[in-house]
């Protein structure tokens, strides 16, 4: 069995949905579970109504349904072709929306909020359904609520997911085609749920994880992973096999294509992914899996934006006992997780991409310490074998940024990775100059 995952632009148009059809065809002989992202832009659509529902403002909310519905029309009227098509998938479309005028009587809640950012998904995996079903592909449509489930952690369930979704596939032992939504699970107390943004990308990996499937295929617009970002960098390259630690920084540090925490249940059950291209089905794509096929070699850079520099030292004597526990604490109790870290004898220099705690963690840290802050920073990460038996590289990173003003590196935490950040208006000439360098 394969797992395939097709992103919001994927199916983020009627035509675009078409040209999915040869990757369903074509892989119809053996079992195959399709996870669907919602069409590209529903869930922000769906956040905005959220918003306008949790500050009361209802006529804003008609507004913004009203809207929301006229496209769906639009969008059901241009995939579907027989009048029973259409028909159903209206009916379908209409219970929906009837859904999100019901919340207009009620304390808006985080419990609703949930609720209706889960619809997205389940409208494109219907919709996608009943579309094959119009042109005589048969398949079955599977709740992830069914399955997906998270612990008061907020982390997956691999066994009952496990569990759960073997029973619900093998109440149709006959059929090869199943579907299901991505980003939507239910948490510890049963209620609907949901695994953040990028949130399909983690329930693919982690239904292929869970079933031991043989691949798990992460179709988006992009062939695979490049060795630069090709917005700011000509001439990048696809990569054609990465292991999971390489994958797993590249995608952490700043590579879109895959979602960080995607890797991870891949990774433990040794499951492999393949990123491929749904605009170009001849390309190879990346894949990526627990063999290290690039020994001794840099094979990728990555930037991430958005990253505050906070440099922390302490106000008391050299060698303070305890300083790092207490700076590591603090982090820790507003759950605000730490990308990059350097330290000295009385300091230490670390890095955040979450801000949203960061005036009640700088009042916190100023009891104990001087802090200094710098914002609009940006990572950018060098992925190799960078294993110690293995020489030069770090000389020629250093080269080729010679010219840029470092604020700090990271060297040594990983065997995979050198990290570097830069003021984000030298973030484009650094990827440049590493590039030009490096490839």
């Amino acid at each position: 069995m394969k797992v395939l995952k097709f992103g919001g632009t994927s199916v983020g148009s009627p035509e675009r949905i078409e040209q999915l059809l040869p990757i369903i065809k074509s892989q119809t002989a053996d079992k195959h579970l399709v996870v669907l992202s919602a069409v590209s832009g529903t869930t922000n659509d769906l956040v905005i109504l959220s918003e306008l529902y949790a500050g009361k403002d209802i006529e804003g909310a008609y507004r913004h349904i009203d809207a929301l519905y006229e496209k769906y029309k639009v969008f059901v009227s241009q995939l579907f072709k027989t009048e029973e098509g259409v028909s159903e998938a209206s009916l379908f479309i209409d219970k929906i929306f009837d859904l999100f005028y019901q919340f207009k009587n009620k304390n808006f809640t985080s419990d609703a909020e949930r609720i209706i950012l889960a619809q997205g998904e389940i409208i494109s995996t219907t919709l996608f359904h009943l579309h094959l079903k119009e042109i005589e592909i048969p398949s079955t449509l599977l709740s992830a609520l069914d399955f997906m489930l998270v612990d008061e952690e907020h982390e997956p369930d691999v066994d009952f997911i496990r569990e759960q979704a073997g029973l619900e596939m093998a109440k149709y032992p006959e059929e090869t085609l199943f579907i299901t939504q991505g980003y939507i699970c239910r948490n510890a107390q049963g209620e609907i749920d949901n695994l953040r943004r990028g949130g399909s990308d983690y329930t693919a990996s982690l239904l292929g994880a869970a079933l031991q499937a043989e691949e798990i295929q992460i179709w988006t617009d992009i062939d695979g992973f490049h060795n630069n970002d090709p917005r700011y960098v000509p001439n990048t390259k696809p990569i054609a096999q990465l292991n999971f630690d390489e994958a797993a920084e590249l995608s952490y540090f700043g590579a879109k294509i895959l979602h960080p925490q995607s890797v991870f249940p891949a990774r433990k059950y040794n499951v492999p992914v393949r990123l491929l291209d749904t605009m170009n089905l001849s390309a190879s794509g990346t894949l990526i899996s627990g063999e290290t096929t690039n020994q001794n070699q840099i094979v990728a850079i990555a930037a991430k934006d958005g990253i505050t520099a906070i440099r922390i030292q302490s106000s008391r004597m050299l060698m303070a006992y305890g300083f790092l526990r207490k700076v590591f604490e603090v982090f820790e109790r507003f759950k605000t997780p730490i990308d990059m870290i350097t330290t000295s004898e009385v300091a230490v220099s670390l890095t955040i991409d979450q801000t949203e705690y960061l005036s009640e963690i700088i009042k916190e840290l100023e009891v104990f310490s001087a802090v200094e802050i710098d914002s609009d920073q940006s990572i950018i990460c060098i992925v190799g074998d960078f294993r110690e038996n293995n020489h030069g590289h770090a000389t020629i990173v250093s080269e080729a940024v010679k010219h840029v003003a470092i604020r700090m590196i990271s060297y040594g935490g990983s065997e995979n990775n050198i990290s570097l950040l830069v003021p984000s208006a030298f973030k484009v000439e650094t990827l440049r100059s590493l590039h030009n360098r490096l490839f």
